[in-house]
């Protein structure tokens, strides 16, 4: 990065007349080529309502997962056409890439669908591998540029015209590979943490299964069998939910051990503090999502507090709930989400892999209420039945679960290291080993 206050830019380079534009600019041994060199914008669009009986995969984009599957759709439920992606596309929210929310189309996710509002593109030609490009467009430096490239907008808005402009060094392919399996290196200690956590939740899964009766049959048959005094709501999920109750009558109600988190903060009270705020999300559940100026604020918001519980009602039954970890005093969450926390009965660490597993999505599922976007709110959840777990159970899989986080935590802050050594070798500040 140059810092200097005093900049020579040629005439023929001067594409806007924006100083921010070009003191984000770097230097690099390598070609800094425009993305418009090999970059080409895909709007091929689809009136899913045409097709009113398929069903259709809708993504979405964060800055945690990326690309990610957010809801399944009939056609007759989508009244605006939708992008369709292909295998290697890029997709991101031209109002949140400054916050990473852009992603990479893997194979899983080929032929889906994606909101309109989403900027989508791929890489043509062979200049770039595209794993390589995607880990640049994760990278400091170039959130600096797309930043500057937006200085001066009362909301960042990176069109694709406006994307095409930025510029990236380029190494040779060779070192692009090399680097690459310097970062794979890393990310496989990080990928058998992850495997290490998925393995003890289906363990759980698996014992929470064995206690229940009729399970499979309850979740996935076309036939049911309940009590009228147990059916909370005439439709198919209700009647699941009552057949649960009437096959397992010795389960215990969640909302028993539960309670809602209600306390709100008016933020905008304190108009030049900078509040942390949540989100949360299926893969790392909690995470710290912005950090917030109380003048930005337009409602109050909910406090969260170490070991609480929150779920994003539209997206619970894909697992989008998690605990609250090790959180400022003042931490806040959007006052759309669903707030709780343990009074009984189950431990906290052991509660965080209860909520991952299968058969408390399957719970989820047949719990939530609505039509097209299904909402589970604090009351659905609290109607769930569970098993109640012996404590020396609970205790043993908090125990491995603190072990295995402390796993992750060491190879998050070695992925992180490596990560700074890779831009400085993408921008050829350090050397590309062999």
């Amino acid at each position: 990065m140059n810092s200097s206050r005093h900049r020579v830019v040629k005439f023929s380079d001067l594409e806007r007349w924006d100083v921010k534009y070009f003191s984000a600019s770097y230097d690099s041994i390598h070609p800094i080529l425009s993305l418009s060199t090999f970059v080409t914008e895909h709007n091929e669009k689809v009136k899913l309502s045409d097709y009113p009986s398929a069903s259709f995969k809708i993504l979405g984009v964060n800055n945690i997962d990326g690309i990610f599957h957010a809801y399944d759709a009939l056609g007759s439920e989508i009244n605006q056409s939708y992008k369709r992606v292909n295998k290697f596309d890029f997709a991101y929210n031209p109002y949140r890439i400054n916050v990473g929310s852009l992603g990479w189309v893997t194979e899983e996710h080929d032929g889906a669908f994606i909101s309109p509002a989403y900027v989508v593109f791929s890489i043509t030609g062979e200049n770039i591998l595209p794993q390589l490009f995607w880990f640049i467009l994760k990278s400091t430096f170039f959130n600096s540029s797309l930043r500057a490239a937006t200085a001066g907008s009362v909301r960042m808005n990176l069109t694709y015209p406006l994307l095409k402009t930025l510029k990236i060094p380029v190494p040779p392919l060779h070192q692009q590979r090399q680097i690459l399996a310097t970062l794979d290196v890393t990310s496989e200690t990080r990928r058998n943490a992850d495997e290490l956590l998925e393995n003890l939740i289906i363990e759980l899964d698996e014992i929470l299964k064995s206690k229940t009766n009729s399970f499979r049959e309850i979740v996935s048959s076309r036939y049911l069998s309940a009590q009228f005094g147990v059916l909370s709501q005439w439709d198919t999920k209700g009647g699941r939910a009552a057949s649960f109750i009437t096959a397992n009558p010795d389960f215990i109600r969640l909302g028993d051990f539960t309670e809602e988190g209600i306390e709100s903060v008016r933020a905008s009270d304190e108009s030049e503090k900078e509040w942390p705020i949540y989100g949360v999300e299926n893969k790392t559940g909690v995470f710290l999502s912005t950090m917030q100026l109380g003048k930005d604020f337009n409602m109050s918001y909910k406090k969260i507090e170490k070991d609480y519980f929150f779920h994003n009602p539209t997206r619970a039954s894909v697992g989008s709930l998690g605990i609250v970890g090790d959180v400022p005093k003042d931490a806040l969450t959007s006052p759309e989400y669903q707030v709780w926390k343990l009074t009984g009965g189950f431990l906290p660490d052991f509660m965080a892999l209860l909520i991952r597993t299968t058969y408390f999505l399957s719970l989820v599922a047949f719990n939530r209420v609505g039509g097209v976007k299904q909402r589970m709110y604090y009351s659905n959840l609290a109607e769930i039945r569970l098993p109640l777990i012996e404590m020396s159970v609970q205790e043993d899989f908090a125990r491995r679960r603190t072990e295995i986080l402390a796993k992750i935590d060491s190879a998050n802050t070695e992925l992180a290291k490596r990560k700074i050594e890779i831009e400085e070798m993408i921008l050829g500040t350090r050397e590309v080993p062999e």
